[in-house]
């Protein structure tokens, strides 16, 4: 059984067994609809009324957040310690900078400047005390992809929850599984062509996140992910990582380290690696593409 509808710029997919009971399913779908409605809201930077565009606009003093702003926050900057800042959620302006300073629709219409880097790596000066939070002053956050990644951990489990056997969430490729799922084979997109896929990955729990340099791309070296150590959009030989993890957001996090750290990133991470080249790199158990 499958159900899709559009959220967070992408397309959302909630998946399940065949044999589900029709209006189990359809009220599994209503809530998972209502949760990322709910989150974008709070997490966009599209809309000047969400809570992070609040938060961003306080910079230099402190802001009340709710708790799950804070608990998103607080994964961002583990992610970011444990990655030592190749995640980095302080990249705001230099993605703004780059020519993503509107939705994605609003920016492959538009005509784009020169490049300009926009120095990166101050989330250690971000400061999280009891449901408050402080950034330092000239600094903006973006959770883009750690937050629709945790929106669709919340997702799939409530939808587990709600009396479904296993439930899928697909988040634009972040994929969740929840309950007590079959083993699954989830296709690795080619990067080149969207409709293909290089591989399939059999999981039967956990969560996918891909981290790619050719999906939101709005020119020569103009795409979203952004590379720390020079405020710039990345320039790596990898082209497309997609990771596995417990969790999607802790797979968005690992996606990112994997896209910019490369082969080095397959000794600790779960993964498939697109190269520049076209070659396929992986450490996971995979099968050809159908």
């Amino acid at each position: 059984m499958r159900s899709a509808f559009r959220a967070m710029g992408t397309e959302i997919a909630l998946l399940a067994d065949d044999e589900q009971d029709g209006r189990v399913f359809a009220s599994a779908v209503a809530e998972v609809a209502a949760i990322f409605e709910r989150e974008e809201q709070r997490f966009s930077r599209f809309r000047d009324d969400s809570e992070l565009a609040s938060v961003n606009r306080a910079g230099g003093g402190w802001i009340d957040v709710s708790q799950p702003f804070a608990e998103v926050v607080a994964l961002a900057l583990d992610g970011a310690a444990a990655t030592a800042g190749l995640f980095d959620p302080t990249v705001l302006h230099a993605l703004e900078a780059a020519g993503y300073d509107r939705t994605f629709a609003e920016v492959r219409s538009g005509a784009r400047g020169s490049l300009r880097a926009v120095p990166c790596g101050r989330w250690r000066e971000i400061e999280v005390r009891r449901g408050r939070i402080r950034l330092p002053e000239g600094v903006g956050l973006d959770l883009g992809g750690i937050a629709k990644g945790w929106t669709a951990d919340r997702a799939a489990e409530a939808a587990a929850g709600a009396g479904l056997t296993w439930a899928i969430v697909n988040a634009g490729g972040d994929l969740r599984v929840a309950g007590d799922a079959p083993a699954l084979e989830v296709g690795v997109e080619d990067p080149d062509d969207r409709a293909q896929h290089l591989c399939t990955v059999r999981i039967d729990g956990g969560a996918l996140a891909t981290s790619s340099v050719t999906l939101r791309r709005w020119g020569p070296e103009r795409h979203h992910v952004i590379d720390p150590r020079i405020g710039l959009p990345a320039r790596s030989p990898v082209v497309q990582a997609t990771v596995w993890a417990p969790t999607c957001a802790a797979a968005e996090v690992a996606g990112t380290r994997a896209l910019l750290e490369g082969m080095p990133a397959l000794e600790e991470l779960a993964g498939v690696l697109v190269l520049a080249s076209g070659e396929v790199v992986t450490n996971l158990t995979t099968g050809a593409a159908a």
